[in-house]
């Protein structure tokens, strides 16, 4: 079986994510120096000198590498950030057994800060949160005295994290909005460029072909034919142009209901699955979604054949809206798209894929000999 994978990213939310990221590199760096330095301050307080430097050794280490693993997005993986928050938690552990009783401070000191910053950037203050609650109970745990400035430092770490997550949580969304606002600048004044091209150009041509059609009929039925095509396609963009000079793009549109029309207006016997309640999301977002939907199901038309079944499922995951379109055909060999790219044919990498990820959302693409299936999400906050 032939599989292939495709996902396309372009959330703003990841541009703040790395930036963050960039910073906590830094402030790693810091914290790590900081933490070298008490601890060969306190050199004296060590009972067990060698472990301590190992202690200290893993503390560089562990900085360098997870410093590294984090610049790439792809990296920032849960069993990274589970590991990053143990190495801390066990730095913490084990600061007992170097130092002896009576602990004053743990061997990592502020360094538990990285893990703990990593988790709130990345899953906001719910990871915050868990990470601060994590670190301030392996502290407490390692002291038989609490103190008042014992007390104040697991109160930043439980309180510091969610705050930090929340902090990161709220730039990104502000950096999705301002994203989505400049897009839909940019789209509404190229959708008035592009009306007036059409209406100047394309129209006339359109009409022109139809009269003609007409004209001609009486010498081949194949005119007719031509001629009633390009009478549609006049009707399609005439009603494309009127749409856009009433904004109706800019209101909110149930997509479930634009995909029924859209199963209604192919000439492909399409089956639409949807929730039982309707699935809002801004109309401009909701025009490119069943403008990409439409472009699989000419391609099923195309690949397929004109009488190939075809399934639409519409979901609901909460933060983001999930399209799948499904048909039985024989797949797309795993060399076919590459070379239409190469040689110009770029139907579905702009149709489906650049229309998704103008939305900010992913397009997956899984094909074999059995069928292909789109999978194209789009963030709720896309719009």
């Amino acid at each position: 079986m032939t599989l292939r994978r495709i996902r396309l990213w372009s959330h703003p939310a990841l541009a703040v994510e790395d930036r963050l990221f960039r910073a906590l590199a830094i402030l790693r760096v810091v914290v790590l120096v900081n933490a070298l330095a008490l601890n060969l301050y306190r050199a004296d307080n060590f009972r067990h000198p060698a472990l301590g430097v190992l202690a200290c050794a893993v503390m560089l280490g562990w900085t360098v590498f997870v410093t590294v693993q984090y610049a790439d997005p792809a990296r920032r993986t849960t069993p990274l950030l589970v590991a990053d928050l143990a190495v801390a938690v066990g730095l913490v552990l084990v600061s007992p057994l170097i130092k002896g009783e009576g602990l004053q401070a743990t061997i990592p000191g502020f360094w538990v800060m990285g893990a703990l910053l990593a988790w709130a950037i990345h899953w906001h203050w719910r990871g915050g949160l868990v990470a601060g609650v994590v670190l301030a109970a392996a502290d407490l745990s390692v002291r038989q005295d609490v103190g008042q400035g014992d007390y104040g430092n697991v109160f930043l770490l439980v309180i510091g994290g969610p705050i930090v997550g929340f902090m990161a949580e709220s730039l990104q969304l502000m950096a999705r909005e301002r994203d989505a606002a400049q897009r839909e600048a940019i789209a509404g004044e190229e959708r008035a460029r592009l009306a007036r091209a059409v209406h100047d150009g394309v129209l006339q041509v359109l009409s022109l072909v139809q009269r003609r059609g007409a004209e001609l009929e009486p010498l081949s039925p194949d005119f007719a034919e031509l001629g009633r095509l390009a009478g549609e396609q006049e009707s399609a963009l005439r009603s494309l142009i009127r749409q856009q000079d009433v904004q109706e793009a800019t209101g909110e549109t149930d997509v479930a209901a634009a995909l029924e029309e859209l199963s209604r207006a192919v000439r492909l016997p399409v089956t639409v699955s949807t929730p039982g309640m309707p699935v809002v999301l801004p109309g401009a977002v909701v025009a490119e979604l069943v403008a990409a939907v439409r472009a699989c199901l000419d391609n099923v038309a195309t690949h397929v054949g004109p009488d190939a079944p075809a399934w639409v499922l519409l979901e609901d995951a909460g933060d983001s809206v999930v399209v799948t379109v499904r048909d039985e055909g024989p797949g797309i060999p795993s060399h076919r798209l590459l070379e239409a790219a190469q040689q110009g044919r770029l139907g579905v990498s702009q149709s489906i894929e650049a229309r998704v990820r103008e939305l900010g959302g992913t397009a997956a693409l899984d094909t074999s000999p059995h069928g292909t299936e789109w999978e194209l999400t789009v963030p709720r906050l896309a719009g």
